[in-house]
Parts: C-alpha cells; structure tokens; sequence
C-alpha cells in the first residue's frame, strides 16, 4: 500500500485498505468534479448524455463483475493454487476503484483536451526564455517529452498521489495495488513508443516528477516493467463502456440511426471470422420492441442491443484473460485480453462507427476549435508566468496575476516538491504547475475563465 493509516486504533475500523481507497476516492473533489468534464459531447445539457463520472462508475461496475467472472474462473479452474476467496474480493474491491479513478487526470473538454496540451507545448515552449536562456534547452529530454507526449493516465497518478492534498503530501494515500492497476503504460515518455506492436509501450504512464514513486510502486507489486495484472481487466472494461456508450449517446444526439448502425454491422461482421452475430441480436432487440409496442422500437433496439452486447465482451475479456493468464502473470503478454476472441472485431467495428458518424461531424470538430481557443489562450496565459515564477527574472504585473489565478493548493505542492531541487528541476515543476491546474478544470470552469479574462459577460 501506498501509506498506512497506522494512526488508527486497532480494530478501530474494520475495512479492508483496498475499502478504504474506494471511500477515499468518492469523497474526494477531483472525482466529484468528473461530473462536469466530456466524455464524448461537451458542454452538452441533456442529462442522458454521459459524463466522465458516469462513464467512470461504468467502468467501476464493468471492472468489478470481469474481476468476479475472472476469479471465479481461475479458483474453479484451479490455474493458480494461491489464489483464494481473500484474492477474489481483494482484486474486486481494486478494480472497482481502479474504474473510478482510471480518467480523474484527464483534462477538460475529453481527450482533445490532451492532444491541444501536447500541440501547444510543440509549438509554442521553445519561444520562451528564462534569465536570458531559451527555455527547451534548458529542460531534460525526458522532460521535454513529459509536456510534450501529456497523457491523462500519467495526470491520474500525479494526481491521486500528490495533488489532493489533503492531510499531507501523501495525496488520496491510495494502496500501491491501486496505483499499479492505473498505470496502463509501464514506460517513461523516452522509453514509450507508439509505433511498438507491444500495447505496454504506446503512451508514457508516469512523469519523471513521479518516477521515484512509481519505481516504490513496482518494486512493491513485484511489476518491474509490466503491466499490473489488474491493469488488463481495467482496460478491457473501460473498453467495453466507452465503445459501447459511445454508440448509443450517438444514436440518442441523432448522429447514428438504427438503420446506419445495421448498415454498418452488416459489413463489418461479414469481413470478420467471428461466431458473434451482432447484427442478428441488434435485429432480434428491434422485432422485441416492435412485438412489445414500445413507442419507439429503434431506441428500444439500441439499447437492449447495447446491454447485450456489453454481457457478451464481458464473457470474450473473462476468456481471453484465462487463455494467457500464464502469459499475464509473467509480465510476458503484449496484447489486449481481447485479442483473438470473438469480440475483438466488434470492438474495432463499433470503435470505427463511432469516428466516422460522431467524432468527425461538424459539430463535434466545431466544438473542439472552439476548445482549443481556450486551451491556448490560458497556457499562453499562464506558461509564462509560471517560468518566472519563483525564480531570478522579475515578473511582469500580468504575470503576478496570471500565478495567482492557480489554485493555493496547487502552488503549495509546488513549493512542497520544489524544495532542494535544481533550477532545472524547479522549471520542471513550475511547467506541471500549469498542467495540474488546467487538467484540474471542469469544462464549464475552463469556459467561464476564458470568457471572463476576455471581458466575454
């Protein structure tokens, strides 16, 4: 575990410490603030839409049930002899948390919202000085490549562990399990590389600010550059929510129709090798409604058909775990548990159909511009400042201000980690400064301060 509670009386409190992380985790303000950050459509009103922190409790609730099916698999199938009933509820009560917090460091307005972080630092960090000195040249490679490769699953961890400041520095103190389940990429951002068939290696998992401690994590889990077991069974329910819910918020915003959604299946399915017939249980679900007399039998199809589907990939993750879970436990796998099952084609399909009819429609993308005007107006904003910040250039009078619209909270993690560091280190620090503020907004926060510092009422 991460740290522990070695204050309290024995006996005290009965839960388990993974049981504690998950009542630490939902009382803390960066997962109520899920609420307000895009899943798919953002600043969206209706309330059938989903959000980060519903999608989040998906994950949760889609987690929990592989970890049970999967347990219960290997404890029936006798494939580890060290595995118990204990193992079983301990694995569930991680991953339940693990689903919470998988996107708790992504920042506003969903995933562009990382991509307008990488794009600004490309462009604009090399323009800057610092006490005569451009500021790229004086900054590591791997830190460089920090801002420069910014993943939401590296902010998570830098989050949990530091930003919440709480009681100490110690952040959320979740258990060192926890923390390994949510590190998807086991890798630096030099030693990551996206071209790698090897899924361990595509994006950075930790910053350098956290390489000591993720070092403490694997040295404790045993997980020395592999993925936590868990970690597998994350990613497979994350993949089931999110592919599945991205349809049907599509069809429910009118940018899929039932019929488009046949269409596409039809071609899909056939090009595949699989046994599961999606297109037959998506007809099955209409003809249901349409004998029912449900007001309207599409919607009804859809999202009977999503639930059954979702049951479905949960059974394809629970085989596809089983069949390398040697090969799992080795740290030796470098696929996705889906791999070769029969879902695997509907994953790809419903990821495909989802990009063509939802994030590539105008509305999307205008939305997305629309995010990238904020995104660069507040790094612009606050990258300089935070460069001079705490260093021997004096500041500007719009700088002193841009620093003080950082949250205290976040400037006093600063000055905790900036304490003995190198003016490199420090430089470093002060540029995650900025990141851990904006990645910390909602989507409405980011838009209310744009428009305000632009005198928009």
């Amino acid at each position: 575990m991460y740290k522990k509670d070695s204050d309290n009386a024995q006996g005290a409190d009965l839960r388990s410490e993974f049981e504690k992380d998950y009542h630490r985790i939902i009382g803390s303000s960066a997962f109520r603030r899920l609420q307000d950050k895009t899943q798919v459509f953002p600043l969206d009103q209706s309330d059938f839409i989903r959000t980060r922190l519903t999608h989040s409790m998906e994950v949760s609730s889609f987690a929990k049930s592989l970890g049970q099916n999967i347990a219960q698999y290997i404890l029936q199938n006798q494939l580890d002899e060290t595995f118990t009933l204990q193992t079983k509820a301990d694995i569930c009560d991680v991953l339940q948390c693990a689903g919470l917090i998988h996107d708790i460091g992504n920042p506003p307005f969903g995933h562009f919202g990382e991509e307008a972080i990488r794009a600004w630092f490309v462009e604009n960090l090399k323009n800057y000085q610092l006490e005569g000195q451009q500021v790229t040249n004086l900054l590591s490679p791997q830190m460089l490549q920090d801002l420069y490769h910014f993943e939401g699953n590296a902010q998570a961890l830098r989050l949990v562990s530091k930003l919440h400041f709480l009681v100490d520095e110690h952040g959320m103190n979740l258990t060192y399990a926890l923390l390994n389940t949510i590190i998807k990429y086991p890798v630096s951002s030099i030693q990551m590389d996206q071209q790698s068939r090897d899924i361990r290696k595509k994006k950075l998992g930790y910053f350098l600010a956290e390489q000591k401690l993720y070092e403490d994590i694997i040295s404790c889990t045993k997980a020395r550059g592999c993925r936590h077991p868990l970690t597998f069974i994350l990613e497979a329910a994350d993949d089931i929510a999110y592919r599945t819910a991205d349809i049907e918020d599509s069809f429910k915003k009118g940018r899929i129709t039932y019929d488009d959604l046949m269409k596409e299946l039809c071609i899909l399915q056939k090009q595949s090798e699989s046994g599961l017939d999606a297109v037959g249980m998506l007809r099955y679900q209409l003809d249901n409604g349409i004998r029912r007399g449900v007001k309207n039998p599409q919607l009804y199809a859809v999202q009977n058909w999503v639930v059954r589907i979702q049951s479905t990939l949960i059974a394809c993750a629970t085989k596809g775990f089983a069949a390398h879970y040697s090969a799992i436990m080795e740290g030796e796998y470098s696929h996705d548990i889906f791999y070769e099952t029969e879902g695997a084609w509907l994953l790809d399909a419903l990821g495909d159909i989802a990009m063509r009819y939802t994030f590539l429609s105008q509305p999307i993308l205008k939305l997305e511009i629309a995010a990238d005007t904020i995104f660069h107006f507040l790094l612009e904003r606050l990258v300089p400042a935070a460069i001079h910040y705490d260093s021997s250039d004096e500041m500007s009078m719009m700088e002193t201000k841009a620093i003080a619209l950082i949250s205290e909270n976040h400037r006093q993690v600063y000055h905790i980690y900036a304490k003995g560091k190198s003016k490199q280190q420090r430089l470093y620090l002060r540029l995650l400064l900025v990141t851990d503020f904006i990645s910390g907004m909602t989507d409405s926060y980011a838009k209310h301060l744009y428009q305000e510092l632009n005198g928009i009422i």
